[in-house]
């Protein structure tokens, strides 16, 4: 067996069990090993039917008949029953609430029960209630066992995993233990340095591996679990500290210009800047002076002028001459996530710099444009996309919009020296190499010039990414450890509060009425709704939330009927999303129901309202930003945080929304009482669970970046580290930065 062997090779699996493990993401031996427990719990008992008592939890195996679906007497609740039988007793089995199982298993099958027994009021008849339940080929030889079986396991802590119909934990452990006794792990070098085992007094791979699926005690797993959190946080600070260092022997474009160059820009603005603002500036300018290609993330509230830092060190590039030359501009790409963003970014970039004699390009799938237009300087015309291209390609585009259009092979800059990457966390890392590095190879010398040595010529441009989404300290020095972290923590001034309130079910009206206030006065709101369709009543598991689609008929026809309601959401095509969000811009569209599509998109001053319904479903992050959709102007904005929910942990997370002074709060709060996973999603990062709980850690996530820099310091290629080499390439596909 090996570890890269395919679980359907090892186990016989059923059609169920096969689905079930897929929807876990468990296809290899390997996968399995690193499904971790979510939690323990004490072992559990099998007993026979007769000897259960009221309150036990326990397993029972026997034979499974009788099964029916009904509804429950009092509430109407759809549930499924059964009997179970082991020769020394019967027992009552009832799933509330779901009711598929009485289909899913068939009568006369051999299963194993377990779960808690409760017993009925008025009889005294004893039942399962909502136990787990998998079917077993035959029944073990000893009942009053632990679910381990006899002797030593018999001692070890109940791991509970993450679980998907068809696969219980039962299973998922003894499987694990079936894998770790064939000594699949006594040929695998640790990843982790012997010397740093020690010196942070951790345990070894096949330790870990042990304790983390059946440990003795709770310390064991606590160990464990701490191991492999700085194991897969050391490893990425190693992918990314590598990757930094390759990236600062890189040569770059020089730009020498300073604050008083800057300044006769500046003063064209409306308004003054933050010193969070000039801050970013002065560094920006300073990295630029450097020589060396400059890799910085900017992070700042929705509303903090993200946007104006970007355009202000974009003049210090299009001001400046490249090398050698008396004519043109160095040239800069700006890249965004959408198309209704890029063309937002577009026209500013037109309002920012057509005092100026330089062109303006976009690009998107949907076509290009030009400024200025030929025919009229002040405005802009539509081009071929061949045109364009040309122009770009010959240095005659000073400053390029547009979306993914942006890093295909066709587009080829002369002298591209910044990049500017808008919501970078909709980016992932292979995007944003494809038009950085890529770019470093047209840098180079053109023409019939022989270059033996073309990274020697190569100039990479210098690399600004942006993000509004509000990260941890932690999660910044990890996934970004690659990247200067420069942040935007003051609004500008002028800037009012979003006045927040959460609104339970019983306070609808009043809240409609508010909102029809400031209708009447010619503001505009935003209505968000967690789905696109009402669920599908067929679908047992199907979300039951607002959909946008319904939602917008209902406020059109019984709250809002003297305005005109307009439908957003992701199943639209770009062209239709487009023309939707012109129309609430322009004011033809009073209301706007929409999916969290509107997250990223063009700025509506006029919209002052916002509500957010199944507020409950939504993560802080998400919904901070969310709420910045409204903090556009000077006017007081309102979030209408609506929830259907009364529970404890719900409503004080809502309130952590209401009371944070910013998103940075935001984010240390929801890392600190939910886990980054619920940041941001665990997907999004490409960061387990368990390494999503150690960025609570500052100090391991500290340790493991110093580690991480030492070896790269001693041995910056891991040439001596042989195992590290080998670690990276048959894990290269489970660690993502995307």
């Amino acid at each position: 067996m090996t570890l890269d062997a395919q679980i359907e090779t090892v186990f016989r699996l059923s059609p169920s069990q096969r689905k079930a493990l897929y929807k876990l993401r468990v296809t290899t031996v390997e996968d399995l090993l690193y499904h971790f427990p979510t939690r323990y719990g004490d072992a559990v008992l099998v007993k026979t039917i007769a000897t259960l008592q009221k309150g036990d939890s326990a397993a029972v195996y026997g034979t499974i008949g009788k099964l029916k679906t009904s509804k429950a007497f009092f509430k109407k609740i759809p549930m499924a029953e059964g009997v179970l039988d082991d020769g020394t007793g019967k027992i009552k089995i009832i799933w509330f609430n779901q009711p598929y199982l009485a289909k899913m298993i068939a009568d006369g099958a051999l299963v194993r029960a377990e779960g808690k027994v409760s017993e009925r009021r008025k009889s005294g008849a004893l039942y399962f209630s909502n136990p787990k339940i998998e079917r077993v080929n035959s029944v073990p030889e000893h009942s009053d066992q632990s679910l381990f079986g006899n002797g030593v396991d018999s001692h070890h802590l109940y791991p509970v995993y993450p679980e998907s119909r068809g696969v219980t934990s039962n299973w998922l452990y003894h499987a694990v233990q079936k894998i770790l006794k064939t000594g699949v792990l006594e040929t695998r070098t640790d990843p982790i340095p012997q010397d740093i085992l020690a010196k942070y007094h951790l345990p070894s791979l096949k330790t870990a591996l042990i304790w983390i699926h059946a440990p003795q005690k709770e310390s064991d797993a606590v160990a464990a679990r701490k191991r492999f959190a700085f194991e897969e946080v050391f490893l990425i600070q190693l992918e990314k500290q590598k990757e930094r260092r390759l990236w600062q022997k890189e040569k770059s474009f020089t730009i020498e210009k300073g604050e008083e160059h800057i300044a006769h820009f500046t003063k064209r603005f409306p308004f003054s800047f933050t010193n969070a603002q000039n801050r970013a500036i002065s560094g920006i300018l300073e990295d630029f002076r450097k020589g060396l290609p400059m890799a910085r993330l900017l992070e700042g509230d929705v509303g903090s002028g993200k946007t104006a830092v970007a355009a202000t060190t974009a003049y210090a590039v299009v001001t400046s001459r490249p090398k050698g030359q008396s004519y043109g501009t160095l040239q800069v790409a700006y890249m965004c996530p959408t198309e209704i963003l890029a063309k937002q970014q577009f026209e500013n970039f037109i309002s920012f710099f057509s005092h100026l004699p330089i062109n303006i390009g976009l690009i998107t799938s949907s076509g290009c444009r030009k400024f200025a237009s030929k025919m009229n300087p002040h405005e802009a015309t539509d081009m071929s996309r061949a045109q364009l291209l040309k122009w770009v390609t010959d240095g005659e585009i000073s400053i390029l919009v547009g979306t993914h259009s942006l890093i295909q092979k066709s587009v080829k800059f002369k002298h591209l020296a910044y990049v500017i990457i808008d919501e970078q966390h909709r980016f992932g890392v292979a995007q944003r190499k494809a038009l950085v590095r890529g770019q470093a190879r047209t840098n180079a010398p053109q023409g019939g010039e022989r270059v033996s040595h073309p990274r020697e010529f190569a100039c990479c441009p210098h690399l600004l990414s942006m993000t509004a989404t509000p990260i941890p300290r932690t999660l910044s020095l990890t996934i970004y450890g690659d990247l200067d972290l420069t942040l935007l923590d003051e609004l500008p001034p002028g800037r009012k509060p979003i006045i927040t309130e959460i609104v339970p079910p019983e306070a609808r009206s009043a809240i409609y009425e508010k909102i029809r206030k400031e209708l009447h006065a010619g503001r505009q709101t935003y209505v968000i709704t967690p789905r696109i369709d009402e669920p599908d009543p067929a679908k047992e598991f199907a979300m039951q939330a607002k959909s946008a689609k319904a939602e917008a008929a209902r406020l059109k026809k019984d709250v809002f009927p003297e305005y005109r309601v307009g439908v957003m959401h992701g199943k639209l095509k770009d062209g239709e999303k487009e023309d939707v969000m012109e129309d609430f811009k322009d004011g033809k569209i009073n209301i706007l129901v929409s999916t969290s599509v509107v997250e990223v998109g063009v700025n509506v001053e006029n919209a002052t309202v916002i509500v957010i319904e199944g507020a409950e479903r939504f993560g802080l992050a998400q919904l901070h930003q969310l709420r910045g959709r409204v903090l556009r102007s000077t006017r007081q904005a309102y979030c209408f945080v609506f929830t259907e929910s009364g529970g404890k942990d719900v409503l004080e997370r809502l309130r952590a929304l209401q009371e944070a002074k910013n998103g940075f709060e935001l984010a240390e709060y929801d890392l600190k009482f939910r886990g980054a996973g619920e940041l941001s999603g665990a997907v999004q990062w490409g960061v387990s669970d368990i390494a999503m709980e150690a960025l609570k850690n500052l100090k391991m996530v500290e340790a493991a970046r110093f580690e991480a820099g030492r070896l790269l310091e001693e041995d910056e290629t891991l040439a001596g580290y042989p195992f590290l080499l080998t670690y990276f390439s048959l894990r290269g596909k489970k660690i993502h930065f995307e």
